[in-house]
């Protein structure tokens, strides 16, 4: 008996990851740096996750309720935004303003564009730039490694891109001290050893390509050579290792060709580096990513490769 010739539709070939999976291997990256800033700020900082969190997921199954869409919790992307806009906010935040910032991050920017993998800009770091310009002070007051051994809440300093910008007053902590995170800032990208591990099992786990975070760190380290500034600061100082590892790579906001790739991470790094020297903030790297998820489109439509056996249209 002959065989039968089964047509099928494509994909022809399945693999056993699922977005579920992907963002399981996400969380699991982001553990160390979670456990990093409730060491460094206490348990409020825990508090702070906990509700981004909740206020993440609570805002996905109301929305997708609504709007009488299947339900996606399950998939724990929602969870992920969360952590991420947790890690993207100083501890001394008022936890509705982490409220309002997961709803906005839900369901303004994510579902009302049609939900997971529909969004063109990343979720988290629209709501940090929306908080940013709505509660400037709340967001921009930093308090000091260790401040809750003090019993006190009033210790605050200046973040370590803060005293480089404007000279404000504090002592800038020493590498070492950057490196493990007993530095200000918010609260998931002090501490660049939790966040390189994170980084290190996802290339391993093949959930992300190093391509995006080596070039977009790189064109930093490279800018700040040029311009005299020191790189290492540049590089532990501020939020570049938690957005270039984490939300630069982000599936839908990223392009797919490896051209756009480098494209992508390297106008990124840029426009950091201009907001770092020129600006009037002391920090660009929230900025530069939305810029460069806009601009996403259009760099894969320049670097799309083209079908076999086809020639490229001279113009």
């Amino acid at each position: 008996m002959a065989d039968k010739l089964i047509v099928s539709s494509s994909p022809h070939i399945k693999s056993g990851v699922t977005t579920r999976k992907i963002m399981l291997d996400v969380i699991i990256a982001l553990i160390p740096a979670a456990i990093a800033s409730v060491i460094v700020f206490g348990p409020k900082a825990l508090l702070i996750i906990a509700v981004s969190i909740a206020s993440c997921v609570a805002s996905e199954y109301i929305c997708r309720k609504v709007m009488k869409r299947e339900n996606t919790i399950s998939d724990l992307s929602a969870v992920v935004t969360g952590l991420l806009l947790a890690f993207n906010v100083p501890v001394g935040v008022n936890p509705f303003i982490v409220i309002f910032g997961g709803v906005v991050a839900i369901v303004v920017v994510k579902q009302m564009f049609g939900g997971i993998g529909q969004n063109f800009v990343n979720p988290a770091l629209t709501a940090r730039i929306i908080l940013m310009s709505s509660f400037p002070s709340q967001m921009s007051t930093w308090n000091a490694p260790f401040y809750y051994l003090n019993q006190t809440d009033a210790m605050t300093t200046a973040s370590p891109l803060g005293i480089l910008k404007t000279g404000a007053e504090g002592t800038m902590p020493n590498i070492l001290n950057m490196f493990v995170g007993v530095r200000a800032g918010c609260l998931g990208e002090t501490c660049a050893l939790a966040l390189i591990l994170g980084g290190i099992y996802l290339v391993v786990r093949k959930v992300i390509s190093p391509v995006i975070p080596l070039c977009y760190v790189g064109t930093v380290a490279v800018i700040s050579m040029i311009a005299g500034r020191d790189v290492i600061i540049e590089i532990l100082a501020g939020g570049l290792l938690l957005g270039a590892i984490f939300m630069a790579t982000d599936y839908a906001t990223s392009p797919i060709t490896f051209k756009g790739k480098i494209i992508y991470a390297v106008g990124a790094g840029i426009i950091t580096m201009l907001i770092r020297m020129f600006g009037s903030l002391p920090e660009g790297v929230s900025f530069s990513i939305i810029l460069m998820n806009i601009l996403v489109p259009h760099i894969e439509r320049l670097t799309r490769p083209l079908a076999f056996g086809k020639e490229r249209v001279k113009k």
